[in-house]
């Protein structure tokens, strides 16, 4: 379940944010897709942002890419299906 207060904070960034690492395939893939239909997103890399992975934790997710989409429930893993709408 998503804290309210981080899910508030969350719907103020007006581009998707995926929450990502080196080496991910899912990462990958995600990130490829909002390409590919040109989607504009903002990456945080989870190993090298100490900030980013705490936001990370926060959202109680527990596999990447985690993914936020404005006004929508944060989600974990490749979702094409979420990302199109």
């Amino acid at each position: 379940m998503v804290r309210k207060k981080t899910k508030e904070r969350y719907k103020l960034e007006d581009k998707i944010i995926i929450y990502s690492k080196e080496g991910c395939v899912q990462c990958r893939q995600t990130k490829l897709f909002l390409k590919s239909i040109n989607v504009e997103y903002i990456e945080k890399d989870v190993e090298k942002d100490e900030v980013a992975m705490k936001e990370v934790l926060e959202l109680g997710l527990k596999s990447l890419p985690v993914v936020l989409i404005p006004n929508k429930e944060p989600f974990s893993g490749f979702r094409p299906d979420l990302l199109e709408d």
